[in-house]
């Protein structure tokens, strides 16, 4: 799978973020400080991952600020997006299965590298649900990136 994982900063979690993705056979795209000569403001780097992933030259993006909401925000903000900050696996499971989320958003602060493992383990075991309510609410979130409220 191909990833573009963005960080406004050079922290351990982040480098080991990359080689977590790395080690489980992903194909690495940086954005920001993981990029030499990078911009690394959140919202430029964030949206420069996540556009990727609208444009689909890539599969999914993780992206990453100090706590991870100016991350979501800025991602958030391209249609075709939906990002997902996540302080757990839980919620990572959740965000891919009810949300069919395709961008994880993760705190530099909070994540330590135990969590980042079981955050990753949930994102890609998760599979989104084929009930048909999960369903509506995601084809509601597409319309609203259309700037429509129904068909």
């Amino acid at each position: 799978m191909r990833i573009s994982v963005s960080s406004d900063m050079d922290e351990p979690v982040a480098r080991s973020l990359v080689a977590a993705l790395q080690d489980r056979g992903h194909e690495v795209r940086p954005y920001g400080a993981l990029r030499p000569g990078g911009d690394a403001q959140w919202a430029v780097c964030s949206e420069a991952a996540a556009r990727e992933v609208a444009e689909g030259t890539a599969d999914q993006a993780v992206v990453c600020c100090w706590t991870g909401t100016g991350a979501s925000i800025a991602a958030n903000k391209v249609p075709g997006v939906r990002a997902a900050l996540c302080t757990d696996a839980y919620t990572a499971d959740g965000a891919r299965r009810w949300n069919d989320a395709n961008v994880l958003a993760l705190s530099l602060r909070l994540t330590s590298e135990p969590l980042l493992s079981e955050i990753l383990d949930a994102w890609f075991a998760g599979e989104p649900s084929a009930d048909a309510e999960d369903r509506q609410n995601v084809d509601r979130v597409r319309l609203l990136d259309h700037g429509k409220d129904r068909l």
